[in-house]
């Protein structure tokens, strides 16, 4: 097998006053870089002299582009990423020169790994044993800074430079970036001229959900600062004035409402502190504080720096109309919190300055604001559900509410309703029901959003929109609406059925995380995202195991076993305490077979005068769903057998959630029965865990994920389908047989400690921990190209022969279809 392709990489160097540097740069990248596709451009920021000569005579392959005027390292950079035509753009500073692996490493990394969409190199000092950059982080206040920096390599823990490892941003000096990702973000700030857009960059990358990685293996060596000198003499105020501004600018551009609110005014007040500070000033110089005293209006001298420290914040007011309106961009964007960012931000609290009048100012805005406070805000989850929240749950409700309670512990959550509220119960979370109308604003609110059934399209704004979604698929619904919807004619059977695919689709299409409830479902599912092109290479590079977008949730039961609190079936419904009760524990649906069971009683009673049979509810509490004739046809036939209120007996309301253990503890074994056909094949009742929870032996029919759990782990007895004398008899030992009983008893303890909620809903809490959108919804996600762009008469050819194969395959109207096609394709990007 050959060697995987490259992509074309365009290397982007920035030439000021002074071609020297800028040669021996250009010069290392054409000899000495070991990287066969190489597109090298130069942009002459305005030099002034014979620079653009010298550079076009000593490096011939580099495309030279004059700029009339300087336009700084951001924009710079911009106009020649204009011109770049390869997929991964690389930025080097002309003070720096690539160790041979420079750009291979950092490509290795970009194609094996499409959530990432920046490379940091290592770059060490020209020498090669003092550091530059080899991590980075962020102050509270804004200002990016390069983790020991200026250190002995040798006095870095080598775990710290040689390990790779997720970063906030990549220094400027040697970075590389894919070409579409930095297209979608507009590129670098061009208003930061120089100082922190590279940490703005890597900032908007983060928020929007794409990582940026340290790679130790791609190298550089930088000559520090020797490009501001070339710019800027020492102490004319120029690089604390563009800092302490750009600073300002990055915070207020990617920090939340909420952070902002504390952070931007003690961020001020701290930069006024810094400035003063750098020229040794303060109010007793001018007598200020005492408010009395002789009148002096002398000149008061005032150090170039601190001057550039108030005016970068006149400046920054200034730039305040332009940077509010791309706050309104990036905060619109962002998919990421504060909060998620902390672990990139290092050592936030680090005052950063070592001047004693600044560390005491730092020490009294960190307390007076709550700044240690500010990015440990608890992410914001909305759950959102399509079922009933009543004291009367049925399992997508008792699912939702679940999720709710164990996702509370760590975040703030929401759980919404689409349907009526009636009394729910105590939660420690706000519960709210909302209209199609009203689903805005707490989705606006909501950093993420959990969602069943037909909520999505309840929100088509969420379809578009930058929330993290996750997807709750474990009810089949198509599958469920194959039988349920028998009894109806062929016409409007058909149209449901696609209608519901549909709504099933559009969540497939627009997740970026699926819960489905176990490893059958998980392929099944698997197959639907395949069949709509959901499982791309993207995907698949990201996560070939695939676990990280779809991830098998369960249904789960209660941590805690079940306490008595008040009456259960015996005293409700009138049994002895001698009598054998069989408990039917959730709905009776048109896939299930309570006929079976009904006969299966029939036979049962003839041996066993004591068994009884009872249906914890036959009427749904959520007013929408449909009754089934299912359950007539059961009480039907429990009336013509004369079992109904001897053997048989039927609640008519669903217990209340809260109240189900009195009735399961007033139990002796579990049942649930079904057909064999696809619904049960993919299904998993919900309903059955309250056995394991309740310690019930379980009675099941065969061809579902419990059945073969039940078989696999002991737990019951597992029958035929349709095999009532298979299925009485299966009874009769999980009612009579002591020894059975306690056997499996003993097993279910054990088993049912694994679906504990917080144990079923282990990948979802670990999601919310660090939630990021799929691989494929990330902005600019086209792939890395490897094949160079056709230009000229080459594209000419090509579109000619697309055009003969159009009119070969449809005539004109197929020609007109593509084009067509083209055309809205060319629109989307731009627009």
């Amino acid at each position: 097998m050959g060697e995987t392709p490259l992509p074309l990489v365009s290397v982007i160097v920035v030439n000021y006053r002074g071609a020297e540097d800028t040669i021996t740069c250009l010069r290392a990248l054409t000899r000495e870089l070991d990287y066969p596709r190489l597109e090298i451009l130069c942009v002459d920021n305005a030099s002034g002299g014979d620079d653009v000569a010298r550079i076009k005579a000593a490096v011939p392959e580099a495309k030279v582009i004059p700029s009339a005027e300087n336009l700084g390292f951001a924009g710079g950079c911009n106009l020649a990423a204009k011109q770049a035509r390869g997929s991964v753009l690389a930025f080097l500073n002309n003070d720096a020169r690539p160790a041979p692996e420079w750009a291979r490493a950092a490509v290795a990394t970009l194609t094996a790994d499409p959530t990432v969409a920046a490379v940091a190199s290592k770059v060490v000092d020209w020498e090669g044993t003092g550091t530059d950059f080899v991590d980075a982080g962020l102050t509270w206040f804004g200002m990016g800074y390069k983790r020991h920096a200026g250190s002995a390599l040798a006095d870095v823990p080598r775990e710290e430079h040689e390990t790779a490892k997720d970063v906030l941003f990549a220094t400027g000096s040697a970075m590389f970036v894919r070409a579409g990702v930095f297209a979608e973000l507009g590129g670098f700030d061009e208003r930061f001229f120089m100082f922190y857009e590279d940490v703005d960059l890597g900032w908007r990358l983060n928020l929007r959900g794409w990582r940026v990685r340290y790679v130790p293996e791609s190298l550089a060596y930088h000559r520090h600062h020797a490009t501001m000198s070339e710019v800027d003499a020492p102490d004319t105020g120029r690089e604390t004035f563009l800092l302490e501004r750009n600073a300002l600018a990055a915070l207020y551009k990617n920090v939340s409402d909420e952070t902002l609110a504390k952070v931007l005014p003690a961020a001020l007040a701290l930069a006024v502190r810094r400035a003063t500070a750098r020229g040794e000033l303060d109010a007793t110089q001018l007598d200020l504080a005492k408010g009395v005293g002789p009148v002096d209006t002398s000149p008061v001298p005032v150090p170039r720096t601190t001057l550039a420290g108030v005016l970068a914040i006149d400046q920054f007011v200034e730039l305040m109309p332009s940077l509010a309106e791309s706050r309104k961009v990036e905060q619109a964007a962002r998919v990421r919190t504060d909060a998620d960012l902390i672990p990139l931000l290092r050592k936030a609290l680090e005052p950063a300055y070592p001047l004693p009048r600044y560390l005491a100012a730092h020490d009294i805005l960190v307390e007076a604001f709550g700044i240690e406070q500010v990015f440990g805000q608890r992410r914001k989850v909305l759950v959102i559900t399509g079922d009933a929240i009543t004291e009367r749950m049925a399992g997508p409700a008792i699912r939702a509410w679940n999720i709710a309670t164990v996702l509370s512990g760590e975040h703030e959550v929401r759980l919404v309703t689409v349907n009526p509220l009636a009394a729910p119960p105590p939660a420690p979370f706000p519960v709210s029901a909302a209209r199609k109308r009203d689903l805005a604003g707490p989705i606006d609110w909501a950093d993420i959003v959990i969602l069943q059934g037909h909520v999505l399209e309840m929100a088509p704004a969420l379809r578009d929109s930058h929330k993290i979604v996750v997807c709750d698929l474990y009810d089949p619904m198509h599958l469920e609406l194959l039988e349920q919807g028998k009894s109806a004619p062929d016409d409007k059977r058909a149209a449901d059925l696609v209608g519901v695919t549909k709504v099933l689709d559009r969540q497939l299409e627009r997740g970026d995380f699926f819960l489905c409830a176990s490893e059958r479902q998980r392929l099944f599912w698997l197959g639907h995202l395949a069949a709509l092109g959901r499982l791309s290479p993207r995907l698949y590079d990201a996560d070939p195991t695939t676990q990280s977008l779809l991830s098998v949730v369960p249904f789960g039961l209660s941590a805690e076993p079940p306490v008595r609190t008040g009456p259960g079936l015996r005293a409700s419904l009138g049994l002895a305490e001698s009598d054998r009760v069989v408990l039917w524990a959730g709905g009776v649906y048109s896939w299930f077979d309570p006929l079976t069971l009904i006969r299966a009683m029939d036979r049962l009673r003839a041996k066993h005068d004591d068994a009884r049979l009872v249906f914890l509810g036959m009427k749904h509490p959520n007013p929408e769903v449909a009754e089934m004739d299912i359950g007539a046809r059961t009480m039907r036939l429990a009336d013509r057998l004369g079992l109904t209120g001897k053997h048989v007996f039927f609640n008519e309301h669903w217990v209340p959630y809260g109240e189900r253990q009195n009735w399961l503890l007033d139990s002796d074994c579990g049942v649930t029965t079904h057909f064999e056909h696809v619904e049960t094949t993919f299904a998993f009742r919900t309903r059955v865990l309250d056995y394991l929870w309740a310690g019930l032996p379980i009675v099941t029919t065969d061809g579902d994920a419990f059945a073969d759990l039940v078989r696999a782990e002991q737990l019951g007895v597992v029958v035929p389908a349709e095999d009532e004398e298979a299925l009485s008899a299966a009874l009769e030992k999980s009612l009579y047989d002591t020894e059975f009983i306690e056997a499996c008893k003993e097993r279910i303890a054990v088993v049912a400690q694994r679906f504990a909620w917080p144990q079923a809903l282990a990948p979802l809490v670990e999601f919310c921990r660090d939630p990021r959108p799929a691989a494929d919804r990330l902005p600019g996600t086209a792939d890395l190209v490897v094949t160079d762009p056709l230009r000229g008469t080459e594209m000419v050819r090509r579109d000619l022969a697309l055009i003969r194969e159009y009119l070969a395959d449809g005539g004109p109207k197929e020609l007109a279809k593509r084009v067509a096609g083209r055309v809205l394709k060319v629109a989307r990007r731009r627009g």
